[in-house]
């Protein structure tokens, strides 16, 4: 049986209003990373292949698990600040604060589902390369670490379990920073095994960060 571990990327700059100035690991971002790399080194088994993204904070994230990664940009996030700009220049509806998420986001879902908003891809193109990644990296007997992002777990999800919009959101949500997510390979399919793990976080409660 094969495996797929992903892995979220570190607390980023969670008072950004860009996606280019969010790309970069927090003081605690680099912390979490290393608390992460830490406790699989401890506890897993050596992987066959490990990935990331190429984005700054999937790197930096990388470099402080202790793993060296091969990049694959298919595993960036979407651009959720230029989709937050897309559905208040089609529908009125403002970026929120940090409190206001849990509402924005199946919004966003399921607008840029419908194809009524796009920012720098459309949701087609996005569920295609994160599908891609995954059927590539579900062999059986082959474990696989995977780098990446929110959105790009999510996706994984709806892809595994069937969501539809507005339930990808609804899992997007409570996705921790560095939080640990495993899929077995068998030969009927992918089945999720772990969702949102962060046993390296137990003992720091206070460590434990959405963005």
């Amino acid at each position: 049986m094969g495996e797929i571990v992903l892995v979220r990327h570190g607390q980023a700059n969670s008072h950004a209003t860009t996606e280019e100035d969010y790309d970069r690991l927090s003081p605690l971002g680099h912390d979490q990373a290393r608390w992460v790399g830490d406790w699989i080194a401890r506890h897993e088994a050596p992987f066959d292949t490990v990935l990331c993204g190429t984005l700054i904070r999937h790197v930096e994230t990388a470099q402080g698990m202790g793993v060296t990664p091969v990049q694959d940009r298919r595993l960036n996030e979407m651009d959720y600040f230029n989709l937050g700009a897309a559905l208040e220049a089609a529908h009125g509806v403002p970026m929120p604060a940090s409190d206001g998420f849990p509402e924005h986001a199946p919004k966003v879902m399921r607008a840029w589902h419908a194809a009524e908003i796009q920012g720098d891809e459309s949701f087609s193109s996005f569920e295609s390369r994160i599908t891609s990644v995954l059927e590539e990296a579900a062999e059986p007997g082959r474990r696989v670490l995977c780098v990446t992002s929110g959105g790009v777990i999510g996706m994984a999800l709806r892809h595994v379990l069937g969501l539809d919009a507005e339930r990808l959101a609804h899992v997007l949500l409570p996705i921790l920073n560095t939080s640990i997510h495993r899929f077995h390979i068998r030969p009927q399919g992918m089945l999720l095994s772990q969702y949102n793990a962060v046993p390296h976080l137990d003992a720091r409660p206070d460590a434990r960060t959405h963005y």
